[in-house]
């Protein structure tokens, strides 16, 4: 209910924003339909696939890496992507979509690999050890994006793409993002698989799951959403840390029941984060990448003090 509520909420600003006159009377003039079926729709259904495919997307890293704390911002995967799609833009600037969501598809698998095998080499003193790692390598990784950008005059055309923003979703630009949530709906199938893949890869094993596939197949998931969001509406941090860890405090670690909960939570957080975006400052709209940083950095504070839970 809470996210049917800010879906109808997120269209109702848009038609607002349309004019009072569609706003109270509910007739929209040929050229206001046009913006609400080109523009304010299209928006909303980008919210909605985002927030559900990136919330999953962070309970399968999660899962697969056995910690909490764990997900496309705090693995270094989105700036993968984003380095993927730097490629793109110094290989083919004119390139479709499609490709460079190609390349940063790649990157971040790529990238998300490499995540894992340094896991594997290096020594884990605590749970907090993992993100900060992740967080490392995402550093290194956003300055060196960073660096080639400026040498080759994209910087602002690099910052540009990596903002989240939904203000540039129109028909025609979103529909990748059903590719994220095509991933979404695998990982409903292999929910079970995954849950077993998060209990070690001995006990995996032992119950017929093949681990390192398993393995291979979460990421190549958690890989296609990150690339999909980053190159249609930028980097949206946090999504997929907050929400998991707190469906787990009331459902638990069991993918097969929290997946539901764990998307619809997604949505509705996006939601309302992109609902302040517009209304903070209105008329003008603020990055909604810059308000979920916020407000995911918060919840994230509040996690780790409080401790990671996982219920039965």
């Amino acid at each position: 209910m809470l996210t049917v509520a800010l879906a109808t909420a997120s269209l109702v600003v848009g038609v607002a924003d349309l004019g009072a006159t569609a706003l109270f009377t509910g007739r929209l003039t040929q050229s206001e339909t046009e913006t609400l079926l080109t523009s304010r729709i299209p928006r909303t259904i980008a919210l909605v696939l985002c927030g559900a495919s990136l919330a999953v997307g962070g309970l399968v890293m999660q899962l697969l890496t056995r910690n909490p704390f764990v997900e496309p911002a705090t693995a270094g995967t989105m700036e993968f992507a984003g380095l993927g799609l730097l490629g793109a833009l110094l290989l083919t600037p004119d390139a479709s979509l499609s490709f460079k969501m190609l390349l940063g598809t790649v990157a971040a698998l790529l990238g998300t690999a490499a995540f894992i095998r340094i896991l594997g080499a290096v020594p884990q003193s605590d749970i907090l050890s993992v993100p900060l790692l992740g967080l490392m390598l995402g550093g290194v990784v956003a300055a060196a994006s960073t660096f080639i950008a400026y040498r080759a005059d994209l910087l602002q055309s690099l910052g540009s793409w990596m903002t989240g923003d939904f203000s540039v979703v129109l028909a025609g630009r979103y529909e990748l993002l059903w590719a994220a949530g095509v991933a979404t709906c695998v990982v409903v199938l292999l929910a079970d698989r995954f849950t077993v893949a998060g209990l070690g890869a001995d006990v995996a094993t032992s119950l017929g799951v093949n681990h390192a596939r398993t393995l291979a197949l979460g990421l190549s998931i958690v890989a296609v959403v990150t690339a999909t969001i980053v190159v249609t509406v930028g980097m949206l941090p946090f999504i997929g840390l907050v929400v998991p860890n707190v469906v787990s405090r009331f459902i638990g670690g069991n993918a097969r029941r929290s997946i539901p909960w764990v998307a619809l939570l997604g949505v509705a957080l996006v939601l309302a984060c992109d609902l302040c975006a517009r209304l903070l400052v209105h008329p003008y709209e603020l990055p909604i990448g810059t308000i979920m940083a916020v407000v995911g950095g918060a919840a994230f504070i509040v996690l780790l003090l409080k401790g990671p839970h996982r219920g039965r």
